[in-house]
């Protein structure tokens, strides 16, 4: 769903990632069967863009010239396009014990280099003219597996990545960016942090990996992952880590770092009273983990799952808020004993969103099948209606203006 604003193009989607499968025949069904539903339930008419979710099992189904055909077909006879892919989770998602190993491999190994750039070529291919590309990632790694050695490997790989899709670019004309995602308790997480990593890791010792690579000057090298590494910023994340998303975007902005991405989610905030605590129990599942933070008169503290954040909180039985990391549906306003992080995406952040501070919007609701059966009393195609709806509404009375892609710029899609 593209949209305009001030002549800069956005782009609105969901991610794929909400539809449970690793293959690409799997991820197929996923577009013609609930994804087409999605888009007729939105009487969507024009081209519709996709946010796809391809794990390495898929990018490895795809890299035959006949799946990849078949992608490329499957799109343009269902109406689609797409614009963005998920390249955050590796490998299973859905439907098993994923907590932690969703970082894994980090950007510290060949492996999430190699699966990247592939990821990057499936996009080149399908990209419209003139759309930039985003793939979403890890932010680095997770932290407790942060070491001094794991910091230098992942500074080359991301460089290296940076060359590699200006080479892309060079090639086939294609623009794609990578989007560290900052999630709670990875490298990256606050917004500061990500800055400081962007400065250090990315700009300092990246830009002395391509010179090293390249060759040429310091200024050129900056340029080069400028334009090519960038920010996904998570509303659900950030609000977990009690940041405001306006003032995350302006400072990535004022720091020179593209913001490749929004995704729009939301995050339940509980009350740490009896009613408040016995209702967070009920979002603890044994798949996704649920970073936490916990405020209380006596401070702020952080917690890697939602068992330890409830456990803390009954032991120190005082009044407050427990934020959890679970992606809840827009639509929602709140429930008892919890309120929806929704209520913080206020007139700053739509207008900035809607200003072309990310060139792309995507909803992100990919817990749906482990929330309460009461936050689940629609289809999840009828949840992603609402929740695109909703997002549709706010960034039209921000200024937002629909303007699809003209079939020629979807009949010149790549040739990477």
């Amino acid at each position: 769903m593209p949209l305009k604003r001030h002549g800069t193009p956005l782009h609105l989607t969901y991610c794929l990632n909400i539809h449970p499968g690793e293959t690409w025949a799997a991820q197929r069904a996923a577009i013609t069967g609930p994804a087409t539903a999605v888009r007729q339930g939105l009487g969507w008419p024009g081209p519709f863009g996709l946010g796809l979710r391809l794990g390495a099992q898929a990018v490895a189904d795809l890299q035959s010239p006949e799946a990849r055909r078949d992608l490329a077909e499957t799109l343009a006879k269902g109406g689609f396009y797409a614009f963005t892919i998920n390249g955050f989770p590796y490998g299973t998602f859905h439907g098993t014990r994923v907590k932690e190993a969703v970082y894994a491999p980090d950007w510290s190994t060949p492996e999430r280099l190699t699966y990247t750039l592939r990821l990057a070529a499936i996009l080149a291919e399908l990209l419209p003219a003139g759309v930039t590309g985003s793939i979403s990632t890890v932010p680095g790694t997770y932290r407790a597996w942060a070491t001094p050695d794991r910091l230098e490997a992942l500074a080359a790989n991301l460089a290296a990545a940076a060359l590699d899709l200006a080479g892309l670019e060079e090639r086939h004309g294609r623009h794609v960016v990578l989007a560290l995602e900052p999630e709670p308790d990875c490298l990256w997480d606050e917004t500061a942090l990500m800055i400081d990593g962007f400065q250090d890791v990315i700009l300092r010792r990246g830009a002395a990996w391509v010179q090293r690579h390249r060759g040429g000057s310091r200024d050129t090298a900056e340029a080069v992952l400028r334009r090519h590494l960038g920010v996904c910023l998570d509303t659900c994340h950030q609000a977990v880590l009690g940041e405001d998303p306006s003032a995350a975007l302006q400072a990535l902005q004022s720091h020179g770092i593209a913001v490749g991405k929004i995704q729009i989610s939301a995050a339940p905030f509980f009350q740490t009273s009896p009613e408040g605590l016995a209702q967070a129990s009920r979002f603890q599942d044994g798949c996704y983990l649920h970073q936490s933070t916990l405020s209380t008169a006596s401070g702020r503290r952080r917690y890697a799952d939602l068992p330890e954040a409830l456990a803390a909180a009954r032991a120190l039985g005082e009044p407050g808020e427990l934020r959890t990391h679970m992606h809840i549906p827009l639509v929602l306003a709140g429930g008892p004993g919890y309120i929806s992080s929704r209520q913080e995406l206020g007139g700053a952040f739509w207008k900035i969103a809607a200003g072309g501070v990310a060139p792309h919007v995507e909803v992100e609701t990919y817990s749906f099948d482990v929330l309460p059966p009461e936050l689940r009393g629609q289809t999840a195609v009828e949840s992603i209606v609402g929740e695109l709806s909703w997002v549709r509404r706010h960034l039209e009375a921000a200024g937002g203006v629909l303007e699809p892609p003209t079939p020629s710029r979807l009949d010149a899609r790549g040739t990477a």
